[in-house]
């Protein structure tokens, strides 16, 4: 998707009104025209915003009952926290609810902040069977919900983020979240790891630069093209 294209100083600016904005619009008031001038005023602003990155890139962190994920913009050589949280999924009656949840949040993150690529950690493969199967379509859904808007997916092993964060593949996740914070200059990271996971993997894909991962795919059509089995 395309974004409708200053420096850090006025990066950081844009990033407070942004935050200041969001609240407002999120105070309760009767006036059906102020709060879509608000909903107009946000949307708008937003744009503004993101327009100052050079790339936007969403990394995923799949989970069947929570999922996380992190937003980053790349300006130069310089990476700038934009987003994060997590999708909870625990009080869903089903799995199939579960996938539903999964597929429209992933759309709503992509249709408010304009990603230019999705990165996504690959299924850690367990004993349990089933466990494996639900990860793997909650995996499956949110690949999905980013290949029918044509953004350009990464899949990454979990060792393969740690190694790219920390040097060390077989780092613990507090090791792993002390490196985002020293990478992106924070004072803190969400009390959520699924969260935190979410950002390493945005992280690690911008780290990879262009480097072939464990799967690429450009599109819905090179993924069905390259995953027929998952597809039959």
């Amino acid at each position: 998707m395309e974004r409708p294209s200053i420096k850090e100083d006025t990066i950081s600016r844009l990033f407070l009104i942004l935050n200041i904005i969001k609240t407002i619009a999120k105070r309760k008031t009767g006036n059906v025209r102020k709060k879509v001038f608000l909903k107009i005023t946000l949307h708008n602003f937003r744009l503004l915003f993101l327009k100052e990155f050079d790339k936007i890139i969403l990394g995923i962190d799949p989970g069947t009952n929570v999922l996380g994920y992190g937003l980053i913009g790349i300006t130069g050589k310089k990476i700038n926290l934009i987003s994060t949280g997590v999708v909870r999924m625990s009080k869903l009656e089903n799995h199939q609810l579960k996938l539903k949840k999964i597929f429209e949040s992933i759309t709503h993150i992509i249709e408010e902040y304009y990603p230019d690529e999705v990165a996504v950690e690959a299924p850690f493969f367990g004993k349990n069977v089933q466990s494996m199967l639900k990860l793997g379509r909650a995996q499956g859904v949110a690949m999905a919900a980013s290949l029918v808007k044509d953004l350009p997916i990464e899949e990454y092993s979990p060792r393969k983020i740690k190694q790219s964060i920390t040097g060390n593949g077989a780092s613990s996740k507090e090791q792993v979240a002390a490196m985002l914070l020293s990478i992106l200059k924070l004072n803190a990271l969400p009390k959520e790891l699924d969260a935190s996971d979410g950002i390493a993997v945005a992280v690690c894909h911008h780290f990879q630069n262009g480097q072939q991962s464990q799967s690429s795919y450009s599109g819905w059509k090179d993924f069905l093209k390259n995953n027929p089995k998952r597809t039959s």
